[in-house]
């Protein structure tokens, strides 16, 4: 296995099909809490990293914000430029390289869209590519998996039909990733692909955070918002801010 798999699958769009059913009511419901937390001013600018289609970058431009998008993937950036305007814009881009320097005062990495690369400084990378974005006092959010209840609430084994397509997948803990092997078989060809998220604890975003001077001021548990718990919370969602 190898780091280029998620450059693969989440180009392919056999992964808009597996996950066509995500609860966008969800995602919006998240950004309506969150736009009530964090209270941003109305010329703030937000860039979310990871955005995939786009779809909450779309909920904070519907807010009045100017928001720039940016996936690696390019089928994803390719559908979420059809929502573009003058205040919303996306583009192909690698979240460990910077893309503007001191511009945002927001910066959102949403749904687990962290802990990919094998190489553990591509993380390091990412966080300082974060803080190099920022605006001075700038807020980054990371919504990632709680690992703990993640591996504890584990289903090992799923099948799911999903437009007359039927996948197989496998969940396993190996060498500090969570992994999700999926297996089908579509006009007569059969496609396997893997998801690798590394199980990274609180401990390890907060040394980083640290040493990008990223401060943590806020630990929350789920899209509702709730305090984190580390056993049972289903989200570790971290809000930090650039200090000077």
């Amino acid at each position: 296995m190898n780091d280029a798999w998620f450059k693969d699958w989440f180009n392919s769009p056999y992964y808009h099909i597996l996950y066509k059913n995500r609860n966008c009511d969800e995602a919006e419901l998240f950004i309506n809490n969150l736009f009530i937390f964090l209270q941003p001013k109305k010329n703030a600018t937000f860039l979310d990293l990871a955005c995939g289609k786009g779809r909450h970058s779309l909920f904070l431009n519907k807010k009045g914000f100017d928001v720039t998008g940016i996936d690696l993937s390019e089928n994803s950036i390719n559908c979420a430029k059809q929502h573009e305007n003058d205040s919303l814009h996306f583009y192909v881009h690698d979240m460990r390289k910077l893309f503007r320097t001191n511009y945002y005062d927001y910066v959102l990495n949403l749904f687990t869209s962290f802990g990919y690369f094998e190489n553990e400084r591509d993380n390091f990378n990412t966080i300082e590519t974060i803080q190099k974005s920022l605006k001075p006092n700038g807020i980054v959010v990371i919504d990632f998996l709680n690992v703990k209840k993640a591996i504890a609430n584990l289903i090992t084994k799923e099948t799911k039909t999903i437009d007359g397509i039927e996948f197989s997948i496998h969940k396993k803990v190996e060498d500090g990733f969570i992994v999700k092997q999926i297996t089908f078989t579509d006009k007569n060809q059969n496609f396997f692909f893997e998801e690798k998220v590394q199980a990274l604890t609180l401990p390890y975003f907060e040394k980083y955070l640290k040493a990008c001077k990223l401060k943590v001021v806020n630990l929350l548990g789920d899209y509702a918002l709730n305090p984190f718990n580390e056993l049972n919370s289903d989200r570790l969602i971290i809000i930090a801010q650039k200090q000077e």
